[in-house]
Order: structure tokens, then sequence, then C-alpha cells
């Protein structure tokens, strides 16, 4: 296989079925992506969460590769501040909604999904007969959880209304 001297990360050439590189990305992106969001958000304290969790992403980011250094205590900050946006959100996050808004919520909405893929990955190689920590299990959706209230947070500060989303083919229960 070919590997170019002007490689842009050492393991880009992993064979197919070695989800790590790929993990190793999609983590990057969603680092990357928090710092963009964090220069649309204005309020301090949000952009602190937002540091924080550009800085997680990136410590599981070489996870599967190597260890897990994110900590219990890195965790329950995580769920601290999802706890303080579920209450600010009221009884919003309780519905599905459209994944859209203004420009910082709309990237919030694309970091929640992406982070749906991260779990889904670490899925997938777990199933392929390698071990994952369940702490990557537990930060990794509450990451996507935090994203979906983020979003939600961030329209209200905003001005912005939330537009329900009714599928045809869940239907509510009662």
């Amino acid at each position: 296989m070919f590997r170019s001297k002007f490689e842009a990360y050492t393991f880009l050439s992993d064979a197919p079925d070695d989800l790590r590189c790929d993990f190793e990305v999609l983590t990057d992106e969603i680092s990357s992506m928090t710092g963009l969001l964090r220069a649309f958000v204005e309020d301090k304290h949000l952009q602190d969460d937002l540091l924080f969790i550009a800085e997680m992403v990136y410590h599981i980011n070489p996870s599967l590769r190597t260890k897990v250094t994110v900590t219990p205590d890195e965790l329950s900050r995580l769920i601290d501040m999802a706890k303080k946006l579920e209450t600010q959100a009221g009884d919003t996050h309780k519905q599905f909604l459209l994944p859209v808004g203004n420009k910082a919520a709309s990237l919030a909405h694309v970091l929640r999904a992406r982070s749906k893929m991260v779990v889904r990955m670490l899925y997938r190689h777990n199933y392929g007969g390698n071990a994952v920590d369940d702490i990557l299990y537990d930060f990794t959706n509450l990451l996507s959880n935090y994203f979906f209230l983020l979003a939600i947070r961030l329209n209200e500060l905003d001005g912005t209304a939330e537009v329900p989303f009714v599928s045809r083919n869940y239907e509510v229960r009662q």
C-alpha cells in the first residue's frame, strides 16, 4: 500500500476493518467543531464548558489505541453540565425537535449527531472483539445529549423558537 511522505496522520493506512483510526479522525473532527461552536457562543460559562469538552474529546481520541485517560470526575463534570442545561430547557427537551435554529444551535445539532456516530463506532469496535471501557460509552452518549440540550439553550439565548417534529413513523404514547 502506498504511503505518502506527506501523510497527514500516521494511521490513515490502517486496515479497513481496524476502526481505531476512523474513531480518531471522527473525534478530531468533533473537537475541532466544538472549537468552532465556541467561537459562535458569547456566554463565558458556555465557552468554558465547550473548551472543557474539546479537551476531553482529545483525551478520548487515542483511547482505543492506547489507554483511557478520561476520568470519572471529568464524566461527573459533563453530567453536571448537562443537568444544568436540562433544568434550563424545562420540558422542551422532552419532545422531538427539528435540528434547526441559529448558527450555534445548528452546529450543536451537528455535534449531537456526530457524537452518536462515535457511540456507534465504539459498539462496532466492541463487536469486532475489542474491549471498550464503559466510561467511553457513557461519555460519548452523554456528549450527544449535552449537545442536544446546548442547542436548545443557544436557541433560547438568541430568542429563536424551537420547531417541534412529529414523526410519521413513531407514535407518541400517552
